[in-house]
């Protein structure tokens, strides 16, 4: 298993899980939108012993504008 570390916009630190065979690119939902990151650098902890392989993700776009509501 391999996991995303998200860089910059609005899920800044977050991490999630990724299948094996990543994309270059993430589409992930936020709020009423989606914001779309890409991958940048090589994975890290690939070995078989040095715990989940991960992979930097670094915020590009918004689909739509992002709006910030006092709900």
């Amino acid at each position: 298993m391999a996991i995303a570390r998200l860089h910059g916009g609005p899920l800044d630190g977050q991490i999630i899980p990724l299948n094996n065979d990543a994309d270059d690119k993430l589409i992930v939902p936020y709020s009423e939108t989606q914001v779309v990151y890409h991958r940048k650098g090589e994975a890290q902890n690939t070995g078989a012993s040095d715990g989940a392989t991960e992979i930097d993700y670094w915020y590009d776009e918004a689909l739509e504008d992002l709006t910030l509501n006092d709900d």
